[in-house]
């Protein structure tokens, strides 16, 4: 009974007086694309269908006209044009002709997010858990704890912080093992290892992989950026071996074990080699930083890839954005060889003058996940210990738009696999 009053006052509250919509462009007409993102979640909130025209004016998007919703879309300073009926009418037929390269995904539930994160502070900052900030998206915090203890099915969406998965502690020994906050990291790490019955911090760490991976092939979604990302599928692929040296875990590595790793375990990457030396600052060759910071800073962007609207709509979701040339920003792990990127990994971003891929989407088992070279898309070159990037100033960011697209690509996909 209750829920029907709610249902009901919800209706009064968003339904409109006459028969008209609300378009929020998202091309050049936006002020702010990524409040934009959060004002089609907060509607999602309220029980409330957005249509999200894909390609139409920079991925933009269409819902019923509410009051409500025009009061907050003037307190977030996000553009919007108020349209009749029949103008929304002729945007949807002219999206649906075969000719053109759009249309129409239905958003329907706003996804649970969570970010896999420390809780204390890290002297350095996560691009993600600031745009879902600034955007006003909400997210809840898990880390090891949760998720060795079965917390993630509460999500459908997860994103991975910084993370070192192979426990060497982001290969920051070198410059770094001195530090106050390095020594923390060691000591809390060991503490939470030993507190949930493992060895080693490196038996955690790739504890926690499984468990990841186990939500993604459940059906979640699992979106990741810079370290995160390649440290990840190494874990994977060092499953069965050790590739710590004594300063990470008290004890040797495997010999050789460039020669143990298994591919098949990995998620993006296949046939790279580790980095041996533990003084220097890089898991493998997987990463193409290198090859990038041989490129000044400004000839160093990447080119999204156009996909079929209609055929394709999973990348075409996830590539909306108003340019189609992004500028590029460096990172531990800043992009991917395309020599080491598996081929049924779908690459939708790409330095093709250096031969690397920047962001590529994959499916595993139910579920999806997407990887995002770099530290910052507003910060070129982010060091240990930089303030954040301030998102006021930048709040047109296409790099940042790539991270929301992921945001809301499953509040499309739940509707699709209740049907």
């Amino acid at each position: 009974m209750k829920k029907s009053v709610f249902s009901f006052l919800l209706f009064l509250c968003f339904s409109p007086l006459m028969a008209s919509y609300l378009l929020i462009p998202m091309d050049d007409a936006q002020k702010n694309h990524l409040k934009a993102y959060g004002i089609a979640y907060w509607v999602l909130q309220r029980e409330v269908e957005v249509d999200w025209l894909l390609n139409y004016r920079g991925g933009s998007f269409m819902m019923k006209d509410a009051k409500a919703i025009r009061d907050e879309l003037m307190i977030r300073g996000v553009s919007y044009e108020l349209i009749p009926n029949a103008k929304s009418t002729a945007i949807l037929t002219e999206i649906s002709n075969p000719e053109v390269n759009m249309d129409v995904v239905k958003l329907y539930e706003p996804p649970k997010m969570a970010v896999y994160s420390p809780k204390g502070k890290q002297p350095w900052d996560d691009a993600v858990t600031l745009v879902l900030t600034y955007a006003e998206i909400p997210y809840t915090v898990v880390y090891d704890k949760e998720v060795i203890q079965g917390e993630l099915p509460l999500y459908d969406w997860l994103h991975l912080h910084h993370e070192d998965f192979t426990g060497q502690y982001g290969r920051f020994y070198a410059n770094y093992r001195n530090h106050a906050w390095y020594k923390e990291q060691v000591r809390s790490n060991e503490a939470m290892a030993a507190e949930l019955g493992f060895e080693k911090v490196s038996e955690l760490k790739l504890g926690v992989a499984q468990r990841i991976k186990e939500f993604t092939a459940g059906g979640g979604f699992l979106f990741s950026m810079c370290s995160g990302t390649d440290s990840y599928d190494i874990a994977l692929a060092a499953a069965e071996i050790d590739i710590c040296e004594p300063m990470f875990d008290g004890d040797g590595s495997t010999p050789s074990y460039n020669n143990k790793l298994d591919f098949n375990n990995t998620f993006a990457f296949k046939d790279f080699n580790l980095i041996t030396d533990p003084m220097k600052y890089e898991f493998s060759n997987i990463d193409a930083t290198p090859a990038h910071a041989r490129r000044p800073e400004s000839q160093d962007k990447f080119t999204l890839f156009e996909f079929s609207a209609k055929w394709d709509p999973v990348p075409t979701m996830l590539c909306q954005n108003h340019t189609t040339i992004v500028d590029g920003f460096m990172g531990q792990t800043t992009a991917y060889d395309k020599r080491f990127v598996k081929a049924d990994v779908l690459i939708m971003g790409e330095n093709k003058a250096l031969n690397s891929a920047r962001y590529i989407h994959g499916e595993f088992g139910k579920g999806t996940w997407t990887f995002y070279g770099g530290h910052d898309p507003e910060d070129y070159q982010h060091y240990v210990g930089d303030p954040p990037t301030d998102l006021n100033l930048h709040p047109n960011s296409p790099g940042y738009r790539l991270i929301l697209n992921n945001v809301l690509f499953p509040a499309a996909k739940k509707k699709k696999q209740k049907t």
